[in-house]
C-alpha cells in the first residue's frame, strides 16, 4: 500500500505556495521545493533556517523514507548564499555576519549524514550555497539546463559549503581548476568529474511524482540499511529512466590541459606563468580560448582569495568533512570582516561595475604573511561556533 500526504496525520503538512520552502509529502518521500524566484532561491537566514527544521522533521519521523530537494523555477536549483544580504549584515550588524554561516554549514553537514537517501535535482544554476546543499544527497541529479560551479573567487570569497572537502572526488589538478577560476559545469561535465550521479533530460523530471507514486514504500526488509538500498535503487530508477551522454562532456577535453597546468606543486604565480607561455607556442583555437578564458578568471578573481584558495583545496584534501567545515567558517569570516568579499559583491552585485579594486591589486604582491592570517581560525580549538559538528558522525 502507499501513502500520500493526505493518508497519515504524521505526514508533513504542506506548505502555503508562498512559503520559501515548500514541504509535502508523496508516497512517503518528502518534497522540498525551494521557492524564492527573485532571488534565484539564494539561501538567506530564514531559507535556511526553514530548510533545517523541514529537514529535522523528515528525520524523525518514520513515516517518511526518502528526501526530494527540488525548485520552482525552471531557471535555477539555488544560485548560491544571499552574499548581498551578508554584505549589508557586514555593515549594519557586523557581529551577527557569522550566524548565518554557522547555520548553512549545520545544514550542509546535516544533508551529508542524513540517515535516509536524499535526491537532489541539479536542475538549471547551481552554485555556491545550492552546492553545499547537493553535495551531501545519494543521488544528485543533473539536466541539461544545469550550471553548476563554485565560483567564489570572483566576490572575494573562498569556494566554502564543504566544497575544500566534496571538491576532492576530483583529481587535485581539477579541483584547483574549478575551486581557483570558478568555472561553470553543465550536467555532463558534473558527472564526468564526480559532481553528480547522473545527468537526464529536463523534460523527464515533469512527471517524477507520478513515478514516486508507483514505489513500493512499505518495508519488507530486514535492516535500515537494506531498506535504504532499495529505496536509493527506486529513487534511481524515478529520476535517472533516461539519462544524458556524459561522455561529450567539454571538461574531458579540457582535462590534459588541466593536469599540465594545474600541478598541485605550482604556485599560483606559476600556474598562471605556465598558462602565458603555453598561449605563446601554436595552440588550437580551442586550446587558446580555453587558456584565455581560464588567464582571465585567474586575473580578475580577488588575488589573495586566489592564493587562500589554492591553499585550503590542498588542506581540505587531508581533513575530514567537519574540520573543513571549521577552516571554511573561519576564512569566510575572517574575509567578510577584512578582506575582498565587500568589494567583490559590491562590483558584481550591486553597482555592477565589474571592476573590484582588490587589495592587493595582483597575485604577485599578495604576501604569506596575509594568506596565513585568513587561513588561522579566529577561534579556539573549543571556542570554534562548530566545535560539535561532527561528534557524532
Amino acid at each position: 500500500m502507499n501513502h500520500s500526504a493526505s493518508s497519515d496525520a504524521q505526514q508533513p503538512v504542506s506548505a502555503a505556495t508562498d512559503a520559501v520552502v515548500m514541504l509535502r509529502a508523496v508516497n512517503r518521500v518528502a518534497i522540498l521545493t525551494l521557492n524564492r524566484p527573485d532571488a534565484l532561491n539564494a539561501l538567506d537566514l530564514a531559507m535556511v533556517r526553514e530548510l533545517a527544521a523541514h529537514l529535522e522533521q523528515c528525520r524523525t519521523n518514520p513515516d517518511i523514507v526518502a528526501v526530494v530537494l527540488n525548485s520552482s523555477l525552471e531557471k535555477a536549483f539555488c544560485a548560491g548564499g544571499d552574499v548581498r544580504q551578508v554584505a549589508r549584515t557586514a555593515i549594519d550588524a557586523p557581529h551577527k555576519v557569522a550566524q548565518f554561516f554557522i547555520e548553512e554549514y549545520q545544514l550542509d553537514h546535516a544533508i551529508h549524514r542524513f540517515l535516509k537517501p536524499v535526491v537532489v535535482l541539479m536542475d538549471g544554476i547551481t552554485m555556491g550555497g545550492g552546492m553545499g546543499l547537493a553535495q551531501g544527497a545519494s543521488l544528485r541529479v543533473t539536466t541539461e539546463r544545469s550550471k553548476i560551479a563554485m565560483p567564489e573567487t570572483r566576490i572575494g570569497l573562498v569556494p566554502d559549503v564543504g566544497a575544500t572537502h566534496f571538491l576532492r572526488v576530483m583529481p587535485v589538478e581539477m579541483a584547483l581548476f574549478a575551486g581557483l577560476t570558478g568555472t561553470v559545469l553543465n550536467g555532463a561535465d558534473a558527472v564526468y568529474s564526480g559532481l553528480a550521479d547522473v545527468s537526464v533530460p529536463s523534460a523527464s523530471l515533469a512527471g517524477f511524482e507520478q513515478r514516486l507514486e508507483a514505489i513500493n514504500t512499505e518495508r519488507t526488509q530486514a535492516s535500515a540499511a537494506e531498506f535504504n538500498e532499495y529505496i536509493q535503487g527506486a529513487l534511481r530508477e524515478v529520476f535517472a529512466s533516461s539519462t544524458l551522454d556524459s561522455n561529450s562532456a567539454p571538461i574531458a577535453v579540457h582535462e590534459p590541459w588541466i593536469s599540465t597546468h594545474f600541478d598541485a606543486r605550482r604556485p599560483v604565480v606559476e600556474i598562471v606563468a605556465s598558462l602565458r607561455e603555453a598561449l605563446k607556442g601554436a595552440p588550437s583555437d580551442t586550446e587558446r580560448t580555453w587558456l584565455r578564458a581560464t588567464l582571465d578568471a585567474l586575473l580578475t578573481c580577488s588575488p589573495t582569495m586566489i592564493h587562500v584558495t589554492r591553499e585550503a583545496l590542498l588542506k581540505g584534501r587531508h581533513m575530514s568533512l567537519a574540520d573543513c567545515f571549521r577552516m571554511e567558517m573561519g576564512i569566510v569570516v575572517r574575509t567578510v570582516e577584512e578582506g575582498d568579499f565587500r568589494e567583490g559583491v559590491r562590483a558584481h552585485l550591486i553597482d555592477k561595475d565589474r571592476r573590484p579594486q582588490w587589495r592587493p591589486a595582483t597575485l604577485e604582491a599578495v604576501t604569506r604573511e596575509q594568506v596565513e592570517t585568513l587561513l588561522h581560525s579566529p577561534w579556539s580549538e573549543q571556542n570554534h561556533p562548530l566545535a560539535a559538528l561532527g561528534h557524532d558522525d
